[in-house]
């Protein structure tokens, strides 16, 4: 069944890649992005173009997830346009590397900011129209940063992705009562094929950055080579959005809670594991078993 779907980040990556496809599969998907008539205009024209193309329904709405303004006009024009919202993926982030010590304070909050205050002010957007149905589907695009093997020098993207970790598996509980459905994608490091590494920033502090080369000179290079090596030749950042189309495409209550995409196995799939059958198992042990499954 045809379901309409918002997208955050989808400019580019994994977002842009899982807009397609979705539509592909024959759902409607907006594809949200910051400034569709500026830096993204090219971004959006795109997507406009292979809805042509293709003859499929993508549109490109505009989203900035660190606006509540923004995550709210985006949610209204989906219902505007649309009967309802079934679907809402959290994907919108930021990477930066760089000795942890050399980020202010301000840096650090403004990662926060994109990678898991957006999703709060999405949910906040979004959940009211999905509790009022009694269904919907939240996709998390986590990361296998938050349990599995971490290289240093990206310390604040694997907090803030290790923090949106943590909130999803909150909210999958406290949703799950008015029917709404939780799937957490976690992908692992994906050298090729997105601009994570391309496009991540940088701290402002220099002379840190400079006392920290001394002892740990080209770290930042080292790291980026030893994980292309690792990574298999069949990698394929388009499998992260094949995951997150059969998460979409499966019958409501038999979706799988959480999905790794991992080539390189870094090791989080047997962390999370553990912890989400300890999750598990602690629910039931206090009688919240019910939580685990969306109310029918």
């Amino acid at each position: 069944m045809s379901k309409t779907i918002l997208i955050s980040g989808a400019s580019s990556g994994f977002g842009a890649l899982t807009a397609r496809m979705l539509a592909d599969a024959g759902h409607t998907v907006y594809a949200g992005m910051r400034d569709v008539t500026g830096r993204n205009a090219e971004a959006a024209k795109a997507a406009a173009d292979y809805s042509t193309e293709h003859g499929v329904d993508l549109r490109s709405v505009e989203l900035d997830v660190s606006s509540e303004d923004s995550t709210e006009r985006a949610v209204r024009t989906v219902l505007s346009e649309r009967e309802h919202l079934d679907v809402l993926v959290h994907n919108a982030g930021h990477m930066v590397t760089g000795p942890a010590e050399a980020f202010t304070p301000e840096q650090l909050a403004a990662l926060y900011d994109t990678n898991v205050l957006g999703t709060q002010r999405l949910n906040r957007a979004a959940l009211p129209h999905m509790r009022e149905r009694g269904d919907g589907l939240l996709v998390w695009i986590g990361s296998s940063s938050s349990r599995g093997g971490t290289p240093p020098y990206l310390a604040p993207y694997f907090a803030a992705k290790a923090a949106m970790d943590a909130l999803a598996v909150s909210y999958a509980l406290e949703v799950a009562r008015f029917g709404i459905e939780t799937s957490i994608v976690v992908p692992g490091s994906f050298t090729h094929g997105t601009n994570h590494f391309a496009h991540s920033g940088g701290p402002a502090d220099q002379a840190v950055v400079d006392a920290y080369e001394i002892r740990y000179a080209g770290l930042m290079d080292q790291v980026g080579q030893k994980l292309a090596e690792i990574e298999p030749t069949w990698a394929d950042p388009a499998e992260v959005a094949r995951a997150i189309v059969a998460v979409v495409d499966t019958e409501k209550g038999r979706r799988p809670y959480r999905v790794h995409i991992d080539p390189s196995d870094d090791g989080a799939a047997v962390v999370f594991a553990v912890g989400d059958r300890i999750r598990a198992d602690f629910l039931r042990r206090i009688g919240l078993q019910d939580l685990l499954h969306p109310a029918s």
